[in-house]
């Protein structure tokens, strides 16, 4: 029987009612239109690690618009990336499944992906233009055999409320965010600016001074390969941004010990205590952002008093911040999918800015086509000129140089090291 989600499709038409239209000049898009008969009866599933799946659920829900026989289903997978590439090809292999970039090029994927189809052969069909060009990824031999769904970045959630009723502006770059906190700290916020201090990719250092250290790595790209090679003279590449880091922890911004006390997980307790409704701005990525829908209803704080928030970059810079784009999940096709032409259908349907846009309207991820302004949420992002608006794969940098670095922040930041300290032992700092 086909699954149905009634309720989950209200509220994605409704979504998509709210995120319609374009900005001026943008590029009106070509309506689906199905190729096969409305009454084909065809089945697909789509594999991945998500516990749940609601913004593809309602895409289904759209898809039976076209397609009402179909019967589409979402299924979760326990220790996805050891189980999948052999699940690709066993009796009852999924059509559409999960992927992420950094799987390209690790040998534990090869026949992973030698069981999907390469979307960029013209057979196939499928218009992705509507995505941006940098969150693109190939194969070594130049194949696209993964598209990007959601993306993410690191910045800061910000209580509108409290901005308006300080009658303060948002600050866009760092001298502003310093008369700005200077304000707040007067006005009773005794951090205005809060976070959790982990060693990870959405801990507060590193959503505030990453973006800035990309950025810098890419204007040094002739350096990447010593960066990566752990090169002790490279580790100067991150200087600009540890001393803006250690002068951020050292302002009236932030009371990184009242972050300790108050902030106990890198997850839910950052939005809760963030519902609180007394924190000006926290820091945090988007794949954080994303679970504030669910849990407005869960904070009494919230539920008593709920306040509009935006995402926006965190101002690390003196001309302003830093967009850093990464992809958080993709879709590949199982080119041995029984269904592979209903498969290459449902994808031609989804990869579309009005779909992309919808599904991360309901999973409150940033969109991968390259329009924020349909996204109240991500809307300020809108604003980052292009010249300091780009991707992870842009920088070059491979993991174990990323963990150095934030091995480095996360010691100057809690005061364990010292800039220069840090600088000279890039290669060779402990790591948590």
């Amino acid at each position: 029987m086909r699954r149905t989600f009634r309720a989950l499709f209200s509220l994605s038409m409704a979504t998509m009612l709210l995120l319609q239209g374009c900005g001026s000049g943008k590029k009106e898009e070509v309506p689906f239109s199905p190729k096969y008969d409305k009454d084909s009866e065809f089945s697909l599933t789509v594999a991945g690690s998500y516990g749940n799946f609601e913004s593809l659920e309602a895409e289904f829900e759209r898809f039976y618009e076209y397609y009402p026989n179909a019967t589409m289903q979402y299924v979760t997978m326990d220790d996805y990336n050891n189980v999948i590439s052999s699940a690709l090809v066993n009796s009852e292999p999924p059509d559409i499944f999960t992927t992420n970039s950094y799987m390209i090029g690790d040998e534990k994927y090869d026949s992973l992906f030698e069981s999907c189809e390469v979307l960029s052969d013209s057979s196939v069909g499928l218009d992705y233009s509507c995505i941006r060009d940098s969150l693109i990824r190939t194969t070594d031999s130049g194949d696209v055999v993964m598209l990007p769904i959601f993306t993410t970045s690191y910045g800061m959630l910000v209580n509108m409320d409290i901005f308006e009723k300080e009658g303060l502006e948002v600050p866009t770059n760092f001298s502003q965010l310093m008369d700005v906190c200077a304000k707040l700290k007067s006005a009773g916020y005794e951090s205005p600016v809060m976070g959790t201090d982990r060693f990870s990719g959405s801990g507060l250092f590193n959503c505030f001074v990453y973006p800035m250290f990309s950025y810098n790595v890419i204007k040094n790209s002739d350096k990447v390969d010593a960066l990566n090679n752990f090169d002790s003279s490279s580790g100067e590449l991150m200087r600009p941004a540890l001393e803006r880091l250690y002068e951020f922890v050292n302002s009236d911004c932030i009371d990184v010990a009242k972050c300790q006390e108050e902030i106990t997980d890198e997850y839910d307790s950052v939005i809760m205590r963030f519902f609180e409704g007394d924190v000006p701005m926290m820091l945090a990525t988007g794949d954080v952002v994303s679970g504030t829908a669910k849990r407005e209803s869960k904070s009494d704080a919230f539920s008593a008093n709920p306040f509009k928030y935006r995402f926006f970059a965190a101002p690390a810079g003196d001309e302003g911040g830093y967009f850093i784009n990464s992809v958080s999940i993709c879709f590949s096709i199982n080119k041995n999918s029984r269904n592979i032409d209903m498969a290459n259908e449902f994808m031609r349907f989804l990869i579309s800015k009005k779909e992309l846009d919808n599904m991360a309207g309901l999973k409150r991820l940033i969109t991968p086509v390259d329009d924020y302004s349909t996204n109240e949420l991500y809307s300020a992002l809108e604003d980052i000129p292009d010249d300091r608006s780009f991707t992870d794969k842009e920088t070059g940098l491979l993991d174990p140089a990323v963990r150095q670095f934030r091995a480095a922040i996360y010691a100057v930041g809690n005061g364990e090291m010292t800039v220069d300290e840090a600088v000279s032992a890039y290669g060779n700092i402990p790591e948590e």
